[in-house]
């Protein structure tokens, strides 16, 4: 049996997310005993490619073009499951990312294959691969087997936790296929990068803010706890709706999905929707004026005020430990 780690990069860096998905892959090597690769795709990714080689993968498939510098739906997915193919992978794990739940769907139609997306975790069992996955907007968690030959998984960001980097480099096979201008029906035509503070789906702190925060400009009080935290800011499809704030910050059923070690809710009410998208949360917090709001049933600490009036002085408080 082998195993295929796609480890996802973004202008020659691994995310976080690609050493999460091949450590998973290295421990679920170990209770199959298979041999596990990882598949890099992208411009210039021979160079990084070996770098992966320290979380316990031995070898790597670079698939390395110009004209695979930006995500491509039909270009990636032609490559994955051509790659998949010739090395006869059984099982194919992805990131539960933007690129993740695009690419990973695509697949496995090509494959014939199942899919399990946003796993939150993976056993052996009797020689089957058991995958824990939230069902019903997180209101019911499930253990699914899938009966197909190929099987497709999407990793859950920030909940595999990744091992340590031992400093080994893989052995890197630069392989190519043969693309089309047909394989490139989506192209990108421009990307805008934000900068200062991490994205939500990998941020180990996020600070999100509802339609409690009042206003647009009462969202600096996020972004002060979130910058002294070096945290990521999240927000409310209320807030993103009202035009607040943008939409690569919207935690949700509808917006992103996110696993971070604290989940600070300012303002946020606690919707059926906001939760699907942030319970799995090791550690939350709520802020609501609201002793009733639903958020303070799934919270670990809540604070029954208004977060106007509480972020300021939490954010006092956590300079002076910090000594910031």
């Amino acid at each position: 049996m082998k195993i295929l780690a796609f480890a996802e990069q973004r202008e020659g860096k691994f995310k976080k997310t690609a050493y999460e998905v091949v450590t998973a892959a290295i421990e679920l090597s170990n209770q199959l005993g298979a041999e596990v690769f990882a598949l890099v795709i992208g411009k210039n990714v021979s160079g990084i490619a070996s770098d992966i080689g320290g979380f316990g993968v031995n070898r790597v498939i670079a698939v390395d073009r110009d004209d695979l510098e930006y995500y491509s739906t039909t270009a990636y997915t032609k490559i994955v499951a051509e790659i998949a193919s010739r090395e006869k992978a059984e099982v194919l794990l992805f990131a539960a990312s933007q690129m993740g739940k695009d690419l990973a769907p695509r697949v496995a139609i090509k494959l014939d294959a199942g899919l399990a997306s946003d796993c939150t975790a993976l056993k052996v069992e009797n020689g089957n691969i058991v995958a824990t996955r939230p069902i019903f907007a997180g209101k019911i968690i499930s253990d699914v087997i899938i009966k197909s030959n190929i099987k497709v998984f999407t990793l859950r960001p920030n909940v595999f936790t990744a091992g340590s980097n031992n400093g080994q480099k893989a052995q890197v096979e630069n392989v190519t296929i043969n693309l089309s201008e047909g394989d490139f029906i989506a192209r990108v035509v421009e990307t805008k990068v934000g900068v200062g503070r991490p994205d939500v789906t990998e941020a180990s702190i996020i600070v999100s803010g509802g339609r409690g925060m009042k206003a647009p400009e009462n969202f600096k009080l996020i972004e002060e706890l979130a910058d002294v935290l070096g945290a990521g800011v999240g927000a409310s499809r209320a807030a993103v709706d009202a035009g607040w704030r943008p939409h690569d910050e919207q935690v949700g059923q509808t917006g992103k999905t996110v696993s971070p070690n604290l989940y600070i809710a300012c303002g946020i009410s606690g919707a059926i929707q906001h939760l699907a998208g942030m319970s799995s949360s090791k550690c939350i917090v709520a802020i609501n004026k609201d002793k009733d709001a639903p958020i303070f049933q799934i919270a670990d600490y809540g604070i029954v005020g208004d977060a106007l009036e509480i972020l300021p002085e939490l954010t006092k408080e956590i300079k002076m430990i910090l000594g910031k």
